[in-house]
């Protein structure tokens, strides 16, 4: 069973979605606004992933731009990045996959099959 976080109203995340269906993968769905990721689970995931923090975050996003985090984020330490995530669900890239030892973040079909299949 996956932990599927996603904003229902984010076109990327009901493809995603409904990828998930079609494939019948089993996930219990979390509204990445009303639970908001916390700052421990960020750790964990973004440890999980191998990837940088920074890849965590929705670039595209109008409170990232808002903000301008685009020039701020460089100078912030990896533990700052991690609290700024957990203080809006908004600035996290999404959908999120959590699974057993798989963590992705954005939607593309080939990299979640790929990780599916393991």
């Amino acid at each position: 069973m996956y932990l599927f976080i996603h904003y229902p109203k984010c076109s990327t995340c009901q493809k995603a979605k409904k990828w998930l269906d079609e494939q019948g993968v089993r996930y219990e769905a979390r509204h990445i606004v009303e639970q908001n990721p916390t700052a421990e689970e960020l750790r964990i995931w973004i440890g999980t992933s191998g990837q940088p923090v920074k890849k965590f975050f929705n670039t595209s996003g109008l409170k990232y731009k808002e903000l301008g985090l685009k020039d701020k984020l460089q100078a912030m330490s990896e533990e700052e990045q991690i609290a700024l995530l957990a203080s809006d669900g908004m600035l996290v890239k999404r959908p999120l996959l959590i699974g057993d030892g798989v963590v992705l973040a954005g939607f593309k079909a080939d990299k979640w099959d790929d990780a599916l299949q393991k």
